[in-house]
């Protein structure tokens, strides 16, 4: 992702460097009330998150911190809250590095995940009891620390056969039951298995793609956004 500067101005005009973070850096101007910390969403995931193949700009994560950062630039929090959405996509990792992954990440102290692990597993043919087990682990760690998750789910290709197909994709939605949290069934809804929004491998979306994904993505953080923000103001 590149980095990507937001200015305010107000009166006094105080610049500081408010904050540096996976490649995302955060200009801001300091009034005599302290400037409210950015909210910040973690993309924990493999190359689909991370952006095989397409600039990091172009990476869902990126482009979905463009979509919502227009969606509140009207937004009335007082004082105002930036939106980062942070890329920890890390090509080829499957679901056992999701819990490591997640306890270094959570310095950062993220207040939402976006948990998209699970492909590499799948196309490994790897057991999905294991896959199950890694991300139940993860999002317990999620959730010891009070951070919310929405979950996004796979699908599983045909020529895996019915029996391991039906078994990897019962993962994503009884674990969304259990820990109570949004699903997206499948990250690559309207993506997958399209010509023109893959690249030539086709597995990994290419730009198009990318942004197909982020708008898919983006109304279920949007709604977890307003209602922080609306919880926010009610304190107030």
């Amino acid at each position: 992702m590149k980095r990507i500067f937001s200015t305010t101005f107000t009166a006094p005009l105080i610049l500081f460097l408010a904050h540096i973070s996976w490649g995302v850096s955060t200009l801001a101007v300091a009034t005599a009330s302290t400037p409210a910390p950015p909210l910040r969403i973690l993309a924990l995931g493999d190359s689909l998150t991370e952006g095989y193949g397409v600039p990091l700009s172009d990476a869902y994560p990126a482009k979905l911190q463009e979509r919502l950062r227009r969606r509140f630039a009207s937004a009335t929090a007082e004082p105002p809250r930036t939106i980062e959405v942070l890329n920890a996509g890390i090509g080829g990792s499957t679901s056992a590095s999701g819990f490591n992954r997640l306890r270094w990440h959570l310095r950062a102290r993220p207040d939402l995940i976006l948990l998209a692990l699970g492909a590499n597993d799948m196309l490994r043919g790897l057991p999905p009891e294991s896959t199950e087990e890694n991300l139940r682990k993860t999002l317990k760690l999620a959730a010891d620390h009070r951070v919310p998750v929405i979950l996004a789910g796979m699908k599983v290709p045909p020529n895996y056969g019915p029996e391991y197909q039906k078994r990897f994709e019962a993962i994503y939605p009884r674990l969304a039951r259990e820990f109570r949290i949004p699903l997206i069934p499948f990250l690559l809804d309207g993506v997958a298995g399209v010509r023109e929004l893959n690249l030539e491998d086709g597995i990994h979306p290419n730009e198009k793609g990318q942004e197909k994904i982020a708008k898919l993505v983006e109304p279920q953080v949007a709604a977890w956004i307003s209602n922080q923000l609306q919880k926010e103001q009610s304190r107030k």
